[in-house]
C-alpha cells in the first residue's frame, strides 16, 4: 500500500469514527448564530456583537455599501447595516466575512497551499455572486458563503497531511487524495456547524456533475456552475461539449462557452465582489 493509499484510508477511518479534527467556526460567527437563534435578543444586541471586531465591522459596512446591497442612503454604522439588511443576511455575511481566518497557515508547508486555497475560494464566491444576481430564487448572500466554503473540507486534510512530510512534498498524490475526498469531509464539517441543508448539499455535491435539481437552480447548481468557470483557461478546463451536459448550465441559463466574469456587464460586479475580499 502506498503512502497516499494508506493516508487516504486513515482519512476514512477517522471521519467514520468521528475522530477526525474539524475546523471550528471563528468565536465572532458563533456569537453572532446565537443571537440570530435567539428570539428575544434584538437588532442591537447583534450590532453590539460585531462592533466589538472593528476589521469586520469595517468589511461588513464595505458589504452592506456594495452594489448587491446598496440602498438609497449609505450605511455608515453597523446598527444601520444590520437594520437595513436584517439579522439572517447578517448571519450569512459575518460568517463569510470571518472565514479566511480559518485559512491561516501554521506551518511554513502549509503557507502557499492554504493561500492558494483562499485566493480561489474567494474566486468561486465572487463567481456565485455573479450568477446569484440573475437568479430570482438564490440570495447574494448565500451564494457569497456557498462559494466560500465549497473547499473547507481540504482544511483538515492539509492539517493532518502536514504531520506526514513526504505526502506534503509529494503534491500530486495530495491532490489526488484532496479531490475525492474533501466535498465528504466539507459535508461533514458544515453538519458539525450545524448549516442548512441547501449548504451542506452544494458541498457535498459540488463534483457531481450529472446532478438534475429537481427545485433547481439552487446552491448545488450555483456552486458545480462557479467551480468550473473558475478553471476556464486553466489545464482543469473541460470542454464546452464536455460542460454541455452538465444540468447545472442549464439550469442557470448559463452559455458554457463563455467565462460569466468576461461579460461587460458582470465584470464590475465580478471585480466588486473580489474586492471585499482584499483582490
Amino acid at each position: 500500500m502506498t503512502e497516499q493509499e494508506a493516508f487516504y484510508n486513515e482519512l476514512l477511518e477517522d471521519l467514520k469514527n468521528g475522530t477526525l479534527v474539524l475546523p471550528t467556526l471563528p468565536e465572532v460567527a458563533l456569537r453572532v448564530r446565537d443571537v440570530v437563534d435567539d428570539p428575544e435578543a434584538t437588532a442591537a444586541n447583534l450590532a453590539d456583537i460585531i462592533i466589538t471586531d472593528v476589521a469586520l465591522s469595517t468589511r461588513l459596512l464595505k458589504v452592506a455599501n456594495s452594489p448587491l446591497y446598496r440602498g438609497r442612503i449609505e450605511i455608515d454604522s453597523v446598527q444601520m447595516a444590520v437594520a437595513r439588511l436584517g439579522q439572517t443576511i447578517i448571519r450569512s455575511l459575518v460568517t463569510s466575512l470571518v472565514m479566511e481566518q480559518m485559512f491561516q497557515a501554521t506551518s511554513r508547508n502549509l503557507d502557499e497551499r492554504l493561500h492558494k486555497l483562499w485566493e480561489h475560494s474567494t474566486d468561486v464566491s465572487a463567481i456565485c455572486q455573479v450568477l446569484a444576481s440573475s437568479q430570482a430564487n438564490i440570495k447574494a448572500d448565500e451564494a457569497m458563503l456557498a462559494g466560500l466554503i465549497h473547499e473547507v473540507g481540504i482544511l483538515p486534510i492539509l492539517m493532518k497531511a502536514d504531520e506526514k512530510p513526504e505526502l506534503i512534498k509529494n503534491s500530486a498524490a495530495l491532490d489526488t487524495v484532496i479531490e475525492n475526498i474533501h466535498p465528504r469531509i466539507g459535508a461533514a464539517i458544515l453538519k458539525s456547524w450545524k448549516f442548512p441543508e441547501s449548504l451542506i448539499t452544494a458541498v457535498a455535491e459540488q463534483q457531481n456533475l450529472s446532478r438534475d435539481s429537481e427545485d433547481g437552480p439552487d446552491l448545488a447548481d450555483l456552486v458545480q456552475v462557479a467551480r468550473l468557470q473558475s478553471y476556464m483557461n486553466t489545464d482543469r478546463a473541460l470542454s464546452s461539449e464536455e460542460l454541455a451536459t452538465v444540468p447545472a448550465f442549464k439550469k442557470l441559463g448559463v452559455d458554457t462557452e463563455i467565462s460569466v466574469v468576461e461579460l461587460d456587464e458582470n465584470s464590475d460586479e465580478y471585480a466588486e465582489a473580489m474586492a471585499l475580499f482584499g483582490f
